[in-house]
């Protein structure tokens, strides 16, 4: 049998892990596994954060202006950490995904807005969350991701989990209908693209070294953000007008901010993972945002939660065991 070189791979954060010099093409072990428990520790994080990160956009009274607010913060950090980071340890496909990311960012969060303009959230939450279900059909295939038996499952067993807490039970066809869910089914869409390519482009930096004294994980979600910027403020513009978003900034500038931090501590966390982990175990464990929401909505809402969300939360618990066992 032949004897196998084994040399040094370098992530974001320096050697994470060994792989053979023979397997240039297959997927790396770092790239290319389930979720270990500092992954799934993260994304809970991220979960957590996202939950009160999508609040705060319902809450705001104009989704769009409040989402347009979150920007300006994130281009200055951009500026700031352009000095201390090397263009040239920026892979060359991560460059090229760019463009895809940003108007997938761009429709997700246009989407996600108009979808919040017109109807509750407990309407639109469990449909724009539905990743994990449509995921694995691209991941797989595009990504050469696999999923095993039990994680299969345990996918599933989210996807029923998120719509169970969101009363999906009492839908009707009518509702599903409505301008809010249209909205939602195509944030759903969006997700799954931004998904994609932020997994590549996370895949990209965690082969190659990184030599920054800050997270690759940051400085990507503040580059993606000044790129999908530069596609959404027009949007916003010629939906809403300058009027509007003048308005906005006097009402809703230090709540924007805010939630600015909350989006990019929550996604950050999220691309960490992805560096490291399959995309479609990740953005599973990730809906448990839901069980965030009724836990926030219970507390400090005084809402007293029925049997089809208990049920759901333990669905959603059981789900994500299960993809941590298999994965």
């Amino acid at each position: 049998m032949a004897t196998r070189e084994w040399v040094p791979h370098a992530g974001p954060t320096g050697p994470v892990s060994r792989r053979p010099a023979g397997d240039a093409g297959r997927c790396a072990p770092v790239l290319c596994r389930g979720l270990t428990l500092t992954a799934i520790a993260l994304v809970l994080a991220s979960a957590l954060l996202h939950a009160a990160w999508s609040a705060s956009i319902k809450q705001s009274g104009d989704p769009l202006c409040f989402n347009l607010l979150q920007l300006p913060l994130l281009g200055v950090l951009l500026a700031a950490l352009l000095p201390w980071v090397s263009l040239a340890d920026v892979p060359p496909r991560v460059w090229l995904l760019l463009p895809a990311t940003a108007v997938a960012h761009a429709a997700y969060v246009y989407w996600l807005s108009r979808a919040f303009e017109h109807g509750d959230l407990s309407l639109v939450y469990p449909i724009a969350r539905s990743t994990p279900a449509l995921l694995p059909f691209v991941a797989v295939p595009l990504l050469g991701e696999r999923i095993s038996a039990g994680g299969a499952v345990g996918i599933a067993i989210v996807v029923g989990g998120v719509w169970l807490v969101h009363g999906a039970s009492r839908w009707t066809l009518r509702d599903l209908a409505q301008p809010a869910a249209r909205y939602a089914f195509l944030t759903l869409g969006a997700t799954v693209a931004y998904s994609l390519t932020d997994k590549a482009a996370m895949a990209s930096l965690a082969s190659g070294p990184w030599r920054a004294p800050v997270p690759a994980s940051l400085f990507y979600f503040v580059l993606l953000s000044a790129a999908y910027g530069a596609v959404f403020a027009p949007l916003v513009l010629w939906r809403r007008g300058a009027a509007a978003v003048r308005a906005a900034v006097g009402a809703n500038l230090r709540a924007a901010t805010l939630a600015s931090l909350v989006s990019m501590a929550s996604y950050t966390l999220i691309l960490q993972a992805l560096g490291t982990s399959d995309v479609s175990y990740v953005v599973a464990v990730r809906q448990t945002s839901v069980l965030f929401a009724v836990a926030i909505a219970t507390y400090w809402l005084g809402e007293t939660p029925g049997w089809s969300r208990i049920a759901g939360a333990v669905a959603t618990v059981l789900g994500v065991a299960l993809i941590g066992v298999f994965s």
